[in-house]
């Protein structure tokens, strides 16, 4: 099981928790790069993502509204001290013709309740596309929004430039947290921010692939095929330790899922916030022989097993 240290901040009185992990886990071109191919009898994708980090954000939530029975499996796959961040199914956030009827928003609730019932859900993100801009119609889906998942922790990503307005930021703050994203720098989208609303802070690696960031016939996946540099990890870790400083808890996801750069840019994130080496598997240090940097020594019996 990991060992999960906390960075005390100067003039905090408290440690900064630090929850981080991939952005979902069942991909297949994650066979033979983070997983081993073929996989052994009995293996787990998520058990080994509970040995490399302490969270993982749901992704399938957002195409399929997950039932109970699935969820409820999930924790005893991982560790007691594990968060599962769930995302908004896109029928709230990408299908905006009417607001969900409540059978909706009760499908989606008994969904997540196994993972409340076992101590282990995380915030709840509400993503939205760049389309979705700051005005009068938004701001109304968003009230509606808290108040349908009002007993969740929420979290608000939203990736126009519209938003970085202070009205639609206060609109933001008036629904939950602020989801700070890492996207390509193109005209009217977001740029990096490091906001923090109320106790905890969040952030989404999305990658800065700009040539096929808006690219249309494409698979989904390239818009996602980028593997931060050192630098630009470097840069994140200072922005983090700023939120840190207001926040008790930091959350932090990495998109960026195209055979498993998230994950390698999460392992150099943890490894770099927490001063620490991080277990590396096999077959991901042999795909990206840059965590030599910061993993720990390979190990008998083998991470998986």
């Amino acid at each position: 099981m990991p060992v999960w240290a906390t960075t005390r901040i100067m003039g905090s009185e408290d440690p900064a928790k630090l929850w981080i992990g991939p952005s979902g886990w069942s991909y297949d071109d994650w066979n033979g790069v983070v997983y081993p191919q073929p996989r052994p009898r009995g293996f787990k994708p998520l058990t080994l993502i509970g040995r490399l980090f302490n969270a993982v954000e749901v992704n399938s939530s957002f195409y399929r509204i997950p039932t109970a029975r699935m969820t409820a499996a999930w924790p005893r796959l991982v560790p007691p001290d594990f968060r599962f961040a769930v995302k908004l199914n896109q029928a709230f956030t990408h299908q905006r013709a009417a607001f969900p009827d409540q059978r909706t928003v009760a499908d989606f609730r008994e969904g997540t309740m196994p993972l409340r019932d076992a101590g282990m859900l995380g915030p709840l993100l509400i993503q939205f596309p760049w389309s979705f801009r700051h005005n009068p119609e938004s701001v109304d889906w968003l009230g509606r929004l808290r108040d349908a998942f009002g007993d969740y922790e929420r979290f608000v990503e939203v990736r126009h430039q519209s938003w970085a307005e202070p009205q639609a930021l206060d609109a933001l703050r008036n629904v939950g947290g602020y989801c700070n994203i890492d996207q390509p720098r193109l005209r009217d989208c977001l740029g990096p921010t490091q906001h923090v609303f109320g106790h905890a802070a969040y952030l989404r690696l999305h990658g800065r692939n700009a040539r096929n960031w808006f690219a249309e016939g494409i698979p989904p996946f390239e818009r996602y095929n980028y593997l931060y540099s050192d630098a630009e990890i470097a840069e994140w870790i200072t922005r983090l330790r700023e939120m840190a400083k207001q926040a008790g808890e930091v959350f932090v996801f990495a998109n960026n899922h195209y055979r498993g750069q998230g994950v390698v840019n999460a392992l150099e994130l943890r490894a770099l916030y927490e001063e620490c080496k991080v277990a590396v598997p096999d077959e991901l240090r042999a795909a990206y022989p840059r965590l030599a940097a910061v993993a720990q020594p390979p190990r008998a019996p083998r991470l998986f097993e």
